[in-house]
């Protein structure tokens, strides 16, 4: 993934993917608490950051692996559902996005 982002001129040198989620997660993170927008609280920030680590991991989150470890041990996609409502899908799909670019 590196080095198709360094040949496609997006990275001016390989990075790790992992580094890139993590860069892009932070960016977000910040974006989402800046001004008067919501904020997320500490259970909901626990859950965005396995989140993060398991996109940096295997690129991609599907609605199936929040019943896999270690969303499972975390009370999976109900817990999920009950941290973040109706707004859970399009958060999964804007975070898969975002993480990855």
């Amino acid at each position: 993934m590196a080095l198709i982002r360094r040949v496609s001129g997006i990275d001016t040198h390989l990075t790790a993917y992992d580094e890139t989620v993590c860069k892009n997660f932070q960016k977000w993170i910040m974006d989402r608490h800046a001004g008067s927008k919501s904020k997320f609280n500490e259970s909901q920030m626990t859950w965005l950051q396995m989140i993060r680590d398991h996109i940096a991991t295997s690129f991609h989150l599907e609605r199936d692996d929040l019943d896999m470890a270690p969303f499972d041990s975390a009370g999976g996609l109900g817990k999920i559902f009950q941290l973040f409502g109706n707004r859970m899908e399009p958060l999964i799909a804007e975070l898969n996005e975002i993480l990855a670019a």
